[in-house]
Order: C-alpha cells, then sequence, then structure tokens
C-alpha cells in the first residue's frame, strides 16, 4: 500500500511553452508499481495556465479548489471545487485559473497512450 499527503510532496513546476504557473505531483505512478494508471495532483498560480494541447488519451479530473475554466475545443466551461471532468483524448483543451487562490485539481491518466507509447508526467 502507497499512503501519500499532497502537503507532505515536493512538486515539479511544468516549464514548457504555454505553461504559465502550474506545480504536479505524481501521487501514484509507474515508479510506485501502479501499470494502469497515473495519479497526479496539480496547483496553477492565480492567472496561471496550462498549454493549450491535445494528445490521445483521456483525462479523469477532480476539481479539490478554486475556480477557473477549461478551454475544450474552442469551448470556454466555467469550473470549480467538487466538480469531476473528462476530456476525451484527441480534443484540444487547456486549463486556466480565473482566481484569486490556487486551483488545484487530480488529474488521472492511462500510463500509456493508445498506441502504446508512454505518457509524459506518469513518473515520479
Amino acid at each position: 500500500m502507497i499512503k501519500r499527503r499532497v502537503q507532505d510532496m515536493d512538486g515539479r513546476r511544468i516549464e514548457a511553452d504555454g505553461v504559465e504557473g502550474v506545480t504536479m505531483r505524481v501521487l501514484v505512478g509507474q515508479y510506485d508499481g501502479a501499470s494502469t494508471f497515473a495519479m497526479r495532483h496539480f496547483a496553477i498560480d492565480p492567472g496561471g495556465c496550462t498549454p493549450n494541447h491535445e494528445h490521445d488519451w483521456e483525462h479523469e479530473v477532480w476539481i479539490l479548489r478554486g475556480i477557473g475554466e477549461l478551454t475544450l475545443d474552442g469551448e470556454v466551461h466555467d469550473i470549480s471545487g467538487g466538480e469531476a471532468l473528462f476530456v476525451p483524448g484527441n480534443h484540444l483543451h487547456q486549463f486556466r485559473n480565473t482566481g484569486s487562490e490556487p486551483l488545484e485539481f487530480l488529474c488521472m491518466v492511462p500510463m500509456t497512450s493508445r498506441d502504446g507509447a508512454a505518457v509524459p508526467g506518469c513518473g515520479q
């Protein structure tokens, strides 16, 4: 069994084109022996965002706290704490924090894409 507290983990600041103020923690991933999916925690600073991107794997997302927007295929959806989201694969998407507090969410993704390649950000 693995038991972790987000508050006790070091986060990895994501540095990439189109990313502003995003920190990720892998709560459960490939280095824990997970073979099917990974659970990741994201925190987006006020005014920050993930890149506007797409890939062939889906996301299951649970918004823990904060408010923001999910842009999916050009359509903007308000999001807030307590909501569950499904982002299908091969759809252009971006998370943005529109509030004054961090936007935090859990994101579950498969360990491999449809073509069998490793999904980035599933290790630790």
